[in-house]
């Protein structure tokens, strides 16, 4: 992607290791429990994958997609689902899954929403948590990285649906979203 990315700042490894470390504490904190991976998409795909083959603990997918966005580039405050869940959540332990945490506003949303639903309980797991951008308090129980509020892609992230299949992630150089 040559030109286009300006640096690093998670590399592949880092990132391997990362899952590692919390897919144990998933498993210790789930023992004998079911438990319910919910990705939220597209986001989420590299994120769900790769910590579901760390997870020793047997554990079920199901998938959301939800917009607060429409065509623009800031939020219009208003929660969209475009896909909602195809399992019942009742009675449940269910572990949302995200590639990154910018304002916390649609991730409340959700959290309320599927604790509407029933289930025995509802955690969050994120691979980025921009701690500086929170504008909602959010319990957020399984973080990967806090790292700056700066536009980031790679390992499921994107600007204009793209660099998501970056195995890292990456800052954008700025002639890229400037044009």
């Amino acid at each position: 992607m040559g030109d286009d990315l300006e640096k690093v700042l998670v590399t592949e490894e880092q990132i391997k290791a990362r899952h590692e470390e919390l897919a144990a504490e998933i498993d210790a904190d789930y023992a004998g429990r079911d438990l319910l991976l919910v990705g939220v998409l597209k986001g989420a795909v590299m994120v769900m994958a790769d910590l579901a083959r760390w997870l020793h603990h047997p554990c079920e997918m199901d998938w959301m997609a939800v917009s607060s966005y429409g065509a623009g580039t800031t939020s219009s405050g208003v929660v969209r689902i475009l896909k909602d869940l195809d399992i019942d959540i009742k009675d449940r332990n269910v572990l949302i899954v995200e590639d990154v945490i910018d304002s916390g506003l649609t991730l409340s949303w959700l959290v309320n929403n599927l604790k509407s639903r029933g289930p025995a309980s509802v955690e969050i797991y994120t691979m980025v948590r921009k701690a500086l951008a929170f504008k909602v308090d959010l319990a957020v129980k399984y973080v990967g990285f806090d790292l700056p509020d700066e536009f980031i892609v790679g390992y499921g992230l994107d600007y204009a649906e793209k660099y998501r299949n970056l195995s890292f992630i990456g800052t954008l150089a700025p002639h890229v979203y400037n044009r």
